[in-house]
């Protein structure tokens, strides 16, 4: 842990080295003062993806979908707990400082999806948009990069979903209007807390949470359905807002809502606990005690069903609030996405010049 705190506006406390590193770095002083100077301001740079593919396939069973878009690698918000901070790793670079400074984006991402949806063994299923990093990170406000695959998709007819928990989203209501007006998309919000404050240094560069509630009910009264996600629930922290966030993005207008326990898979566990040292000093074994009570004992649990939920006394007293919220409110529930519309513009045209 480092000994002063992250630069204003970031969640990770330093910037640690990552799993496949040969090497680890360590500041030491040597005797002429050079810790004692501020560093200098952490900016974000923007990188390039070489990806030659934007549509990502998984055989998860304890998720809704079989694929996913992610726009952009690594994400501004800076959310401490965020479990694809680890794919930093991948990319030779840290999941802390790094993974909330350094991002990587796609130019030609909606050429690319353009091509990938033509391809003739593909088969339409609902795609969800920004799973590992925020798609309207607030990078996306310069770059435009989700709105240009959100036109590609209502070209195409291509039903989505999009979880955010941003208030960017609010740009693109011309869009995602007319869509869920067809049964093509669906929008969950993540309402982590409702504490300002907590929201502040567990989320930096998110959207307080009194705009997202906001940004929940702009997007109900546009006919977009909307899921509010209380996520992650950690002990301690906010697992006594369960009910009150639920009220209150049911009072905005949510239909359905989820929920996930904290993870902390692989350098994720090392940066949480360094932020709980910082911010949490108090609370910090309470809370590692508690998730590892629910882990059978470990810092994580990477099994389907388990990882999202937790297991245990604790684990069954989120599930067990979390219906009995859910049922009292009565949420109406989301229809589902129509995958009927699907075309591939052009082809149909081609077919016509065979018969």
């Amino acid at each position: 842990m480092t000994d002063r705190p992250p630069p204003p506006g970031r969640g990770a406390t330093g910037n640690p080295g990552n799993r496949y590193a040969a090497h680890a770095r360590e500041a030491c002083d040597d005797g002429w003062g050079s810790l004692d100077a501020e560093p200098p301001p952490l900016r974000t740079e923007l990188l390039v993806d070489r990806s030659r593919t934007v549509i990502s396939y998984n055989q998860s069973p304890d998720v809704p979908f079989d694929r996913s878009i992610n726009p952009y690698r690594g994400c501004e918000h800076g959310c401490v707990y965020c479990f694809a901070r680890p794919t930093h790793a991948w990319l030779g670079l840290s999941p802390g400082l790094d993974f909330e400074s350094r991002l990587f984006h796609k130019p030609d991402a909606p050429a690319v999806l353009r091509g990938e949806l033509a391809k003739p063994g593909y088969r339409c299923a609902a795609i969800a948009l920004g799973i590992n990093t925020d798609a309207y990170q607030p990078v996306e406000r310069r770059l435009g990069l989700t709105r240009a695959i959100i036109e590609v998709l209502a070209e195409h007819g291509h039903p989505f979903t999009v979880v955010t928990k941003s208030a960017l989203i609010e740009r693109d209501l011309d869009l995602l209007g007319p869509l869920a007006a067809r049964g093509l998309v669906q929008v969950a919000i993540s309402v982590t807390t409702l504490d300002r404050h907590l929201a502040r240094t567990l989320e930096p560069r998110a959207a307080a949470p009194e705009r997202r509630l906001e940004t929940l009910r702009r997007l109900a009264a546009a006919g977009v359905p909307v899921t509010a996600l209380v996520a992650p629930v950690i002990p301690f922290l906010n697992d006594h807002e369960l009910e009150a966030i639920l009220a209150a993005a049911h009072a905005a207008g949510a239909r359905d809502a989820g929920y996930a326990l904290v993870r902390l898979p692989l350098e994720v566990k090392e940066l949480f606990r360094d932020w709980l040292a910082l911010h949490a000093p108090l609370k910090a074994e309470r809370v590692l005690n508690r998730l590892r009570d629910c882990r059978a004992g470990k810092d994580n649990d990477s099994r389907f069903g388990s990882r999202m939920r937790g297991e245990g006394e604790y684990a069954d007293l989120i599930a067990r609030r979390f219906a009995l919220a859910r049922r009292r409110l009565a949420f109406p529930g989301v229809a589902a996405l129509d995958c009927s519309q699907f075309r591939v513009p052009g082809r149909a045209e081609q077919l016509d010049l065979f018969t």
